[in-house]
Protein backbone atom coordinates (compact mmCIF):
# COMPACT_ATOMS: atom_id res chain seq x y z
CA UNK A 1 0.00 0.00 0.00
CA UNK A 2 1.13 3.57 -0.65
CA UNK A 3 1.90 4.40 2.99
CA UNK A 4 3.88 1.20 3.60
CA UNK A 5 7.60 1.09 3.02
CA UNK A 6 10.30 -1.54 3.50
CA UNK A 7 11.01 -0.79 7.15
CA UNK A 8 7.95 1.02 8.41
CA UNK A 9 5.48 3.59 7.20
CA UNK A 10 5.28 6.88 5.35
CA UNK A 11 2.75 9.56 4.53
CA UNK A 12 0.83 9.80 1.28
CA UNK A 13 2.74 13.06 0.89
CA UNK A 14 6.10 12.03 2.45
CA UNK A 15 8.07 14.43 4.59
CA UNK A 16 11.03 14.11 6.93
CA UNK A 17 12.13 16.17 9.89
CA UNK A 18 15.77 17.11 9.54
CA UNK A 19 17.87 16.98 12.69
CA UNK A 20 19.36 20.38 11.88
CA UNK A 21 15.88 21.92 11.73
CA UNK A 22 14.89 20.33 15.04
CA UNK A 23 18.04 21.69 16.67
CA UNK A 24 17.47 25.12 15.12
CA UNK A 25 13.96 25.20 16.58
CA UNK A 26 15.09 24.02 20.01
CA UNK A 27 17.88 26.60 20.22
CA UNK A 28 15.52 29.48 19.30
CA UNK A 29 12.56 28.34 21.43
CA UNK A 30 11.01 30.83 23.78
CA UNK A 31 7.58 29.80 25.03
CA UNK A 32 5.51 32.72 26.27
CA UNK A 33 3.04 32.30 29.15
CA UNK A 34 -0.65 33.09 28.69
CA UNK A 35 -1.30 36.83 28.70
CA UNK A 36 -2.97 36.80 32.10
CA UNK A 37 -0.67 34.14 33.55
CA UNK A 38 -1.07 30.42 34.22
CA UNK A 39 -3.34 30.75 37.25
CA UNK A 40 -5.84 32.91 35.37
CA UNK A 41 -5.65 30.51 32.41
CA UNK A 42 -6.59 27.62 34.70
CA UNK A 43 -9.44 29.63 36.19
CA UNK A 44 -10.77 30.39 32.71
CA UNK A 45 -10.36 27.01 31.04
CA UNK A 46 -10.85 24.37 33.74
CA UNK A 47 -14.19 23.16 35.09
CA UNK A 48 -15.48 20.46 37.42
CA UNK A 49 -16.47 17.30 35.55
CA UNK A 50 -19.87 15.65 35.91
CA UNK A 51 -19.93 12.12 34.48
CA UNK A 52 -23.40 11.48 35.91
CA UNK A 53 -24.90 13.32 32.93
CA UNK A 54 -26.87 10.89 30.80
CA UNK A 55 -27.01 9.91 27.14
CA UNK A 56 -24.43 9.86 24.38
CA UNK A 57 -21.86 12.47 25.37
CA UNK A 58 -18.25 13.60 24.99
CA UNK A 59 -16.18 14.99 27.88
CA UNK A 60 -12.87 16.79 27.31
CA UNK A 61 -10.38 15.46 29.87
CA UNK A 62 -7.44 17.53 28.59
CA UNK A 63 -5.03 17.67 25.62
CA UNK A 64 -6.15 14.85 23.25
CA UNK A 65 -7.78 12.78 25.98
CA UNK A 66 -11.55 12.64 25.75
CA UNK A 67 -14.10 10.40 27.41
CA UNK A 68 -16.91 9.35 25.08
CA UNK A 69 -20.11 7.52 25.92
CA UNK A 70 -21.84 5.85 22.96
CA UNK A 71 -24.49 3.13 23.19
CA UNK A 72 -23.81 3.04 26.94
CA UNK A 73 -20.18 2.10 26.24
CA UNK A 74 -17.24 4.16 27.49
CA UNK A 75 -14.37 5.09 25.17
CA UNK A 76 -11.11 6.91 25.96
CA UNK A 77 -9.05 8.62 23.28
CA UNK A 78 -5.25 8.89 23.69
CA UNK A 79 -5.33 8.65 27.49
CA UNK A 80 -2.57 10.75 29.06
CA UNK A 81 -2.88 11.47 32.79
CA UNK A 82 0.81 11.92 33.69
CA UNK A 83 2.36 15.23 34.74
CA UNK A 84 4.94 15.15 31.93
CA UNK A 85 4.92 13.80 28.38
CA UNK A 86 8.35 12.28 28.22
CA UNK A 87 10.19 8.98 28.72
CA UNK A 88 10.85 10.26 32.26
CA UNK A 89 8.70 12.11 34.78
CA UNK A 90 11.50 14.41 35.95
CA UNK A 91 12.09 16.08 32.58
CA UNK A 92 10.11 17.02 29.50
CA UNK A 93 6.98 19.11 28.82
CA UNK A 94 4.94 19.42 32.00
CA UNK A 95 1.25 19.94 32.50
CA UNK A 96 -0.04 23.46 32.93
CA UNK A 97 -3.60 22.24 33.53
CA UNK A 98 -4.63 19.02 35.27
CA UNK A 99 -6.79 16.28 33.75
CA UNK A 100 -10.46 16.73 34.54
CA UNK A 101 -10.63 13.28 36.14
CA UNK A 102 -8.24 10.70 37.55
CA UNK A 103 -8.01 7.10 36.39
CA UNK A 104 -9.44 5.97 39.75
CA UNK A 105 -12.52 8.13 39.15
CA UNK A 106 -13.25 6.85 35.63
CA UNK A 107 -16.34 4.77 34.87
CA UNK A 108 -15.85 1.25 33.48
CA UNK A 109 -13.81 1.86 30.31
CA UNK A 110 -14.71 -0.47 27.44
CA UNK A 111 -12.47 0.77 24.62
CA UNK A 112 -9.30 2.84 24.34
CA UNK A 113 -8.23 4.23 20.95
CA UNK A 114 -4.62 5.28 20.34
CA UNK A 115 -3.73 7.53 17.40
CA UNK A 116 0.07 7.10 17.50
CA UNK A 117 3.00 6.51 19.82
CA UNK A 118 4.27 10.01 20.66
CA UNK A 119 4.52 10.55 24.41
CA UNK A 120 1.69 13.07 24.55
CA UNK A 121 -0.65 10.46 23.04
CA UNK A 122 0.67 7.12 24.28
CA UNK A 123 1.68 7.31 27.94
CA UNK A 124 3.13 4.23 29.64
CA UNK A 125 2.05 5.12 33.18
CA UNK A 126 -1.51 5.90 32.12
CA UNK A 127 -1.86 2.71 30.06
CA UNK A 128 -0.46 0.56 32.87
CA UNK A 129 -2.90 2.06 35.39
CA UNK A 130 -5.81 1.58 33.00
CA UNK A 131 -4.83 -2.05 32.38
CA UNK A 132 -4.71 -2.66 36.14
CA UNK A 133 -8.13 -1.12 36.70
CA UNK A 134 -9.84 -2.37 33.50
CA UNK A 135 -7.99 -5.57 32.48
CA UNK A 136 -10.65 -6.57 29.94
CA UNK A 137 -10.82 -3.27 28.07
CA UNK A 138 -10.16 -3.36 24.32
CA UNK A 139 -7.32 -1.19 23.00
CA UNK A 140 -7.38 -0.18 19.32
CA UNK A 141 -4.04 0.83 17.82
CA UNK A 142 -2.55 1.51 14.38
CA UNK A 143 -0.16 -1.01 12.84
CA UNK A 144 3.10 -1.58 14.70
CA UNK A 145 1.89 -0.91 18.25
CA UNK A 146 0.30 -4.22 19.27
CA UNK A 147 3.55 -5.80 20.46
CA UNK A 148 4.37 -2.81 22.67
CA UNK A 149 0.93 -2.76 24.29
CA UNK A 150 1.10 -6.51 24.85
CA UNK A 151 4.49 -6.07 26.52
CA UNK A 152 2.91 -3.44 28.78
CA UNK A 153 0.32 -6.00 29.91
CA UNK A 154 -2.71 -5.33 27.70
CA UNK A 155 -4.84 -8.39 26.92
CA UNK A 156 -7.32 -7.25 24.28
CA UNK A 157 -5.47 -5.38 21.51
CA UNK A 158 -6.73 -4.83 17.97
CA UNK A 159 -4.26 -3.46 15.43
CA UNK A 160 -5.59 -1.84 12.24
CA UNK A 161 -4.24 -0.32 9.04
CA UNK A 162 -5.72 2.80 7.45
CA UNK A 163 -9.29 2.16 6.26
CA UNK A 164 -9.63 -1.12 8.15
CA UNK A 165 -12.66 -1.42 10.43
CA UNK A 166 -13.72 -3.51 13.39
CA UNK A 167 -17.05 -3.74 15.19
CA UNK A 168 -16.68 -4.09 18.94
CA UNK A 169 -19.04 -3.21 21.79
CA UNK A 170 -21.76 -2.36 19.20
CA UNK A 171 -19.60 0.40 17.69
CA UNK A 172 -17.74 0.31 14.39
CA UNK A 173 -14.22 1.76 14.55
CA UNK A 174 -12.30 2.67 11.40
CA UNK A 175 -8.65 3.74 11.32
CA UNK A 176 -8.27 6.74 9.02
CA UNK A 177 -5.22 8.40 7.41
CA UNK A 178 -3.35 11.27 9.01
CA UNK A 179 -0.27 13.24 8.01
CA UNK A 180 2.15 12.74 10.87
CA UNK A 181 4.99 10.49 12.03
CA UNK A 182 5.96 8.27 14.95
CA UNK A 183 8.77 7.41 17.32
CA UNK A 184 9.51 6.63 20.96
CA UNK A 185 13.29 6.83 20.66
CA UNK A 186 16.10 7.49 18.21
CA UNK A 187 15.99 4.24 16.29
CA UNK A 188 12.27 3.61 15.75
CA UNK A 189 11.20 6.57 13.58
CA UNK A 190 8.07 5.64 11.61
CA UNK A 191 8.26 1.96 12.60
CA UNK A 192 4.66 2.25 13.83
CA UNK A 193 1.75 3.79 11.95
CA UNK A 194 -0.33 6.85 12.98
CA UNK A 195 -4.03 7.41 12.34
CA UNK A 196 -7.32 9.01 13.24
CA UNK A 197 -10.40 7.05 14.32
CA UNK A 198 -13.98 7.19 13.07
CA UNK A 199 -16.55 5.73 15.47
CA UNK A 200 -20.03 4.88 14.23
CA UNK A 201 -23.18 3.59 15.87
CA UNK A 202 -26.18 1.96 14.16
CA UNK A 203 -24.51 1.77 10.75
CA UNK A 204 -27.33 -0.47 9.49
CA UNK A 205 -29.88 2.28 10.09
CA UNK A 206 -28.89 5.54 8.32
CA UNK A 207 -31.58 7.47 10.21
CA UNK A 208 -29.91 6.66 13.53
CA UNK A 209 -26.24 6.43 12.52
CA UNK A 210 -23.94 8.73 14.44
CA UNK A 211 -20.40 9.35 13.18
CA UNK A 212 -17.73 10.66 15.57
CA UNK A 213 -14.25 11.46 14.19
CA UNK A 214 -11.20 11.65 16.45
CA UNK A 215 -8.53 13.22 14.25
CA UNK A 216 -5.46 12.40 16.37
CA UNK A 217 -2.43 14.42 15.23
CA UNK A 218 -2.09 15.59 11.65
CA UNK A 219 -0.64 18.21 9.40
CA UNK A 220 -2.84 19.52 6.62
CA UNK A 221 -3.10 17.35 3.52
CA UNK A 222 -5.56 17.53 0.65
CA UNK A 223 -5.54 13.73 0.70
CA UNK A 224 -7.55 13.83 3.94
CA UNK A 225 -10.56 14.74 1.81
CA UNK A 226 -10.80 11.01 1.06
CA UNK A 227 -12.24 10.63 4.55
CA UNK A 228 -15.26 12.63 3.38
CA UNK A 229 -15.64 10.26 0.43
CA UNK A 230 -16.10 7.34 2.83
CA UNK A 231 -18.02 9.12 5.58
CA UNK A 232 -20.46 11.50 3.96
CA UNK A 233 -21.35 13.33 7.15
CA UNK A 234 -19.36 13.64 10.36
CA UNK A 235 -21.70 14.53 13.19
CA UNK A 236 -18.93 15.45 15.61
CA UNK A 237 -15.20 15.86 14.98
CA UNK A 238 -12.53 16.10 17.67
CA UNK A 239 -10.02 18.36 15.93
CA UNK A 240 -6.57 19.45 17.19
CA UNK A 241 -5.85 23.18 17.18
CA UNK A 242 -2.57 23.54 19.11
CA UNK A 243 1.22 22.90 18.84
CA UNK A 244 1.52 24.70 15.50
CA UNK A 245 4.25 27.36 15.94
CA UNK A 246 6.59 28.12 14.30
CA UNK A 247 4.89 27.17 11.04
CA UNK A 248 8.19 26.61 9.17
CA UNK A 249 8.83 23.66 11.49
CA UNK A 250 5.38 22.49 12.62
CA UNK A 251 3.30 22.81 9.46
CA UNK A 252 4.07 19.29 8.22
CA UNK A 253 3.08 17.77 11.59
CA UNK A 254 0.25 19.82 13.13
CA UNK A 255 -2.59 21.90 11.78
CA UNK A 256 -3.20 25.41 13.09
CA UNK A 257 -6.65 26.87 13.92
CA UNK A 258 -7.19 28.11 10.36
CA UNK A 259 -6.42 24.67 8.90
CA UNK A 260 -8.62 23.07 11.57
CA UNK A 261 -11.50 25.11 10.18
CA UNK A 262 -10.52 24.22 6.62
CA UNK A 263 -10.69 20.50 7.45
CA UNK A 264 -13.99 21.08 9.27
CA UNK A 265 -15.39 22.35 5.97
CA UNK A 266 -13.70 19.84 3.68
CA UNK A 267 -14.84 16.84 5.73
CA UNK A 268 -18.43 18.08 6.01
CA UNK A 269 -18.34 18.24 9.79
CA UNK A 270 -21.61 19.24 11.41
CA UNK A 271 -19.92 20.18 14.68
CA UNK A 272 -16.52 19.94 16.34
CA UNK A 273 -14.68 20.12 19.65
CA UNK A 274 -11.20 21.68 19.79
CA UNK A 275 -8.60 19.38 21.36
CA UNK A 276 -4.77 19.16 21.57
CA UNK A 277 -4.31 22.49 23.32
CA UNK A 278 -4.31 23.95 26.81
CA UNK A 279 -2.29 21.29 28.69
CA UNK A 280 1.30 21.02 27.43
CA UNK A 281 3.57 23.61 25.85
CA UNK A 282 4.71 21.46 22.91
CA UNK A 283 5.38 24.30 20.48
CA UNK A 284 6.05 28.03 20.60
CA UNK A 285 2.57 29.55 20.79
CA UNK A 286 1.26 30.49 24.27
CA UNK A 287 -1.52 28.29 25.64
CA UNK A 288 -4.18 30.96 25.21
CA UNK A 289 -3.45 31.69 21.55
CA UNK A 290 -5.14 28.68 19.84
CA UNK A 291 -8.63 29.31 21.32
CA UNK A 292 -8.36 33.04 20.64
CA UNK A 293 -7.44 32.41 16.99
CA UNK A 294 -10.17 29.82 16.55
CA UNK A 295 -12.78 32.15 18.02
CA UNK A 296 -11.71 34.97 15.70
CA UNK A 297 -11.93 32.77 12.58
CA UNK A 298 -14.73 30.24 13.08
CA UNK A 299 -17.64 32.53 12.06
CA UNK A 300 -20.87 30.49 12.10
CA UNK A 301 -19.24 27.06 12.27
CA UNK A 302 -20.35 24.90 15.20
CA UNK A 303 -16.84 24.51 16.55
CA UNK A 304 -16.86 24.27 20.35
CA UNK A 305 -14.15 25.46 22.72
CA UNK A 306 -14.89 23.45 25.84
CA UNK A 307 -13.35 23.99 29.23
CA UNK A 308 -11.35 21.02 30.47
CA UNK A 309 -13.99 18.93 32.25
CA UNK A 310 -16.96 20.20 30.23
CA UNK A 311 -18.97 18.03 27.87
CA UNK A 312 -21.39 17.97 24.96
CA UNK A 313 -24.44 15.78 24.59
CA UNK A 314 -24.88 14.05 21.25
CA UNK A 315 -28.52 14.08 20.25
CA UNK A 316 -29.41 10.75 18.59
CA UNK A 317 -32.13 12.22 16.39
CA UNK A 318 -30.47 15.25 14.85
CA UNK A 319 -27.10 16.98 14.64
CA UNK A 320 -27.61 19.32 17.56
CA UNK A 321 -25.17 19.16 20.42
CA UNK A 322 -25.81 20.70 23.81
Amino acid sequence: MSHHKARGFDNIEPFSIRLIDALRWRIKRKVLPPKAGYHAFNQTWCSSIDISLEGNRVWWIGHSTTLIRLKNKWILTDPVFSNRVSPFQFIGPKRRTQPAITIDQLPMVDVVVISHNHYDHLDFNSIRQLITRFPQMTILVPLGLKAKLKKWGAKQIIELDWWQSINTHEITFTATPAKHWSNRGVFDVNKALWCGWVMQTDIDNPLLTKTIYFMGDTGYSASLKKIADRFKQIDLALIPIGAYAPRWFMQSQHIDPQQALQLYDELNCQSAIAIHWGAFELADEPLDEPPALLNSLKEDRVFHLLKIGDSLAINPFNNALK
